[in-house]
């Protein structure tokens, strides 16, 4: 046995790997580098990166900008607690955020990770709506087929029927769900899209303390593209019934629909917004929460404080790379680079949409999508993939792709060229 086959066993006996299952796991493939658009095996097979790791590595692995920033962090310190001391690249890094969000965020909460974002969000509205002498508006409103986490108040807001938590109903906190917006991003706006969700914000509006939602590109929850209309309108009702309204921009934020972030689209500015992914270029787990200064000093009135605060809250490292891959970002290429991406997706997707078997194909910005009417045999699809040279992590009914920005056009050539090569093959063994 050699040292990659003692390693994968070593693997396969101990280490529990997202959605999977320990008696009988999925396959892995051993990882000896990545570099620039590509995954190396330990093999020697090459893999062209479809995925940027789970959306987050925008800018490619081992950026030298980013390695740079790593490592004169590590002179001065990695990390240093974030009760009673600050830091340099916190700092900056707030001021920089605050200068590209939608205008009116104002206040920012770090923490380490994207569904740990959503918790805060949560926690700060209901804790609004509590220092504002409203204890009964302690529930969420959130629309079906959302996604916004694993941990336990960001499952409650998760697709209740055809999410993955449903073994947990019951045990979840209880929001209240209104029907996915139905207009497409690229149809006409129909208002009576919001008609489900004005009715339970009329009827409910004493007890619901915010909607929380992803906009415009609902992601893990089915890669659903809606009309920007629908957040307006939503908007709008939201400042009518007293309701904060809270955008999740963990997976859209930073460029990846063609704006820098979703809200843009509609033109509107959330009243708390939460972002990570590719805040770090997917060099290492961080997230943060933006609020308005209403919300801030609301929870702040009368002496209240925020009562969270996790160990790993404004680490250095994380914002030291946050702000190296911010200044790569607003340099302003990501415009001409997902400009590209999506019109090479469109062109080189398209043929996926006359096979048997697909319900549709569909694109924006960095984000493309062929959606088959049945599930995938994942381990079967994923393996066909590998096999041609592009890493490519189906779920469910969805074979989609979000490339790294840095990717050259022969590489998204490649990558949706295999995606209908891949999709065209796996439909005919079925």
């Amino acid at each position: 046995m050699n040292k990659t086959e003692a390693y994968l066993a070593v693997d396969k006996k101990h280490i529990w790997h997202p959605y999977t299952s320990m008696t009988d796991p999925m396959g892995v493939y051993m990882v000896k580098k990545a570099e620039g658009v590509h995954i190396h095996l330990a093999d020697g097979r090459v893999l062209t990166d479809g995925m940027s790791s789970w959306w987050a590595a925008i800018h490619g692995y081992n950026h030298p900008v980013l390695n740079q920033a790593i490592h004169e962090q590590t002179q001065n310190m990695s990390h240093v607690m974030f009760g009673g001391l600050t830091h340099e690249p916190a700092c900056t890094l707030a001021e920089k955020l605050i200068s590209v969000v939608p205008q009116g965020l104002g206040h920012i909460f770090f923490s380490d990770s994207g569904s740990v974002a959503v918790e805060v969000a949560i926690k700060m509205a209901i804790q609004y709506q509590y220092a504002l002498g409203k204890p009964g508006k302690k529930k969420l409103l959130t629309v079906k087929k959302g996604y916004h986490g694993d941990t336990f108040a960001a499952m409650g807001v998760c697709d209740p029927v055809q999410g993955m938590h449903g073994l947990f109903k019951g045990i979840l906190p209880e929001a209240i769900f209104a029907q996915a917006p139905q207009c497409s991003f690229f149809h006409a706006w129909d208002e009576a899209d919001t008609a489900e969700i004005e009715s339970l914000m009329a009827e409910r509006h004493g007890e619901i303390a915010a909607v929380i939602l992803e906009p415009v590109v609902q992601g893990a929850g089915g890669m659903r593209f809606y009309h920007p209309n629908y957040l307006k309108q939503l908007g709008s009702l939201c400042r009518r019934y007293d309701i904060l309204l809270i955008f999740d921009e963990i997976a859209t934020g930073f460029g990846r629909t063609g704006k820098l972030f979703a809200a843009r689209w509609a033109g509107i500015c959330p009243d708390i917004m939460c972002i990570g992914k590719a805040l770090t270029g997917g060099y290492i787990s961080f997230a943060a929460t933006l609020a308005t200064p209403k919300v801030a000093r609301g929870i702040s009135s009368d002496g209240g404080v925020f009562m969270h605060g996790p160990t790993y809250m404004g680490n250095p490292l994380a914002c030291a790379v946050a702000n190296a891959g911010l200044d790569l970002l607003m340099t302003g290429e990501w415009q001409t680079q997902v400009a590209a991406i999506q019109r090479l997706l469109d062109e080189h997707l398209s043929p996926a949409r006359i096979l048997t078997g697909v319900k549709d194909v569909r694109v924006l910005g960095a984000i493309g999508v062929i959606e088959l009417e049945e599930a995938v045999d994942m381990p079967v699809i994923q393996e066909m993939f590998v096999r041609a040279g592009v890493w490519i992590r189906p779920f469910g009914r969805l074979v989609y792709t979000m490339p790294p920005y840095v990717c050259k056009k022969e590489d998204v050539v490649k990558i949706a060229k295999t995606m209908c090569e891949v999709v065209k093959a796996y439909l005919k063994r079925r």
